[in-house]
């Protein structure tokens, strides 16, 4: 069902966004099954993508170089990811379109051309550094060719997109979430100092100009993900569509509901990242740091490491969720990118499509994950591209918050449901945060 004004604003699309066809057209909420599957969706799924094998990388380099010092910075995050991720699922469920194509409709269209060349470039060598560490990952634990495990991992995962139902695969996604506590269970399988571990979360220390400063840019990097915003906005507006619910502009005195679960579900899924990360840092202090094992540069490396000082068991629970939560990373990084290209270019687009209605939608979603596979079939040393990934999504992340901030506070895009004045403050903090990172990494 499509509201008559949410109908009258697309009227100059192309996009074939009115009538689509869906997978699965009788889908109602109360068939979801379970209530965890009802409450908690893209903000949950966000809040568990944002921990993939190379977030795990960068967490497990901090807390190997700098043990518990930094573990302050997770904290420090969590209120700009709640902020920012909040803002774009309110703009996706309010608008009823994702991200590119506000831009696109609100902005000059350079602007999402430029966004959406940048996420793409950008998801592309991320979707490759994660195959690889899957790869790597399942290597150690069962020996054999990493580059065919990685090669199948990303078949896998575009089958999966394409040919599964939307409801059964986002369940699935959500499902999935659970193996991120494999590094909370490796916590709890080594020997950790609780008492200089909770100084390090809950006192701050830091050191301007040094190594430290170069981790907390590549921890709000890590953390602060473009591809990310235009996921959960992109969710929304399926979700709605899925369980056949106008746009939350079109019956704003209606709305209440739809935005607490979206509050909620965005609150704990980025909770979930923040103490998947933190649980990293934790473990890496407690054996790699703390057993003179300072360097890390992959995610694979981290859990060879664990092996010697740790014990077999942390070893393969740490392995075993890095490929689990790259199962879960990079779909989402292949969806984002294919929302964006798609709402770009005014394409059917959306999971919820049968494949045959999406044909550049869901052929962007293979070509960003298995054209991936050059990142690692030409030999670059993947802590290099994955630190001008950084960059990238870098130079993104500022200026694009900064505009989703005041997107969300325009009343001709919002309407009444105009974004609160706690989610705009954080949203402009984290802008402002966010261009003063990208600073650092030309700087440091």
């Amino acid at each position: 069902m499509v509201d008559p004004v949410q109908q009258t604003d697309l009227s100059d699309e192309k996009d074939g966004s009115v009538g689509r066809e869906r997978r699965s057209t009788t889908a109602q909420p109360e068939q979801d099954g379970s209530s965890f599957s009802r409450k908690f969706g893209a903000g949950l799924i966000s809040g568990a993508a944002d921990d993939d094998p190379s977030g795990i990388a960068t967490y497990s380099q901090v807390g190997a170089q700098f043990g518990f010092a930094l573990g302050w910075t997770i904290l420090f995050c969590y209120p700009f990811l709640v902020g920012v991720q909040g803002l774009s699922a309110r703009i996706g469920a309010v608008t009823g379109q994702g991200l590119a194509r506000n831009l696109r409709r609100h902005y000059p269209a350079s602007l999402a051309r430029v966004a959406t060349l940048m996420l793409l470039i950008a998801n592309v060598i991320n979707i490759g550094a994660d195959l690889a560490a899957m790869g790597a990952a399942l290597q150690l634990l069962a020996g054999g060719p990493q580059l065919v495990y990685a090669v199948t991992f990303g078949i896998v995962c575009v089958l999966l997109e394409i040919f599964v139902r939307y409801r059964r695969y986002a369940t699935f996604l959500k499902w999935l979430t659970l193996s991120l506590f494999a590094y909370v269970a490796v916590v709890f399988a080594v020997d950790v100092p609780w008492m200089e571990a909770a100084r390090g979360i809950f006192v701050p220390s830091f050191t301007f100009g040094g190594e430290q400063a170069t981790a907390l840019v590549a921890v709000l990097g890590t953390t602060v993900s473009p591809y990310l915003l235009f996921w959960q906005a992109g969710q929304e507006v399926e979700e709605l569509e899925r369980r056949h619910h106008p746009r939350l502009g079109a019956a704003p005195q209606a709305a209440g509901s739809e935005l607490v679960r979206i509050e909620i579900d965005t609150i704990v899924g980025m909770a979930l990242s923040g103490v998947v990360a933190l649980s990293i840092m934790i473990a890496t202090a407690a054996t790699l740091h703390a057993n003179g094992t300072p360097h890390i540069e992959t995610s694979a490396q981290a859990a060879e490491a664990l092996r010697p000082v740790a014990g077999n068991v942390a070893f393969a629970l740490f392995a075993a969720g890095i490929i689990g939560t790259g199962m879960l990373a990079v779909p989402v990084l292949a969806g984002s990118a294919a929302y964006a290209v798609a709402e770009l270019f005014q394409w059917p687009e959306g999971l919820d499509r049968a494949p045959r209605r999406a044909k550049a939608f869901y052929g962007t979603i293979a070509l960003a994950t298995l054209g991936s596979a050059i990142v690692f079939l030409v030999g670059v040393d993947p802590f290099l591209l994955l630190y001008w990934s950084a960059v990238i999504n870098g130079m993104l992340a500022g200026p694009l918050i900064a505009i989703m901030t005041i997107m969300a506070a325009n009343r001709r895009i919002m309407g009444q449901l105009k974004a609160p004045w706690w989610m705009l403050t954080l949203g402009g903090a984290t802008a402002l945060v966010m261009l003063a990172a990208t600073a650092g990494l030309f700087l440091l």
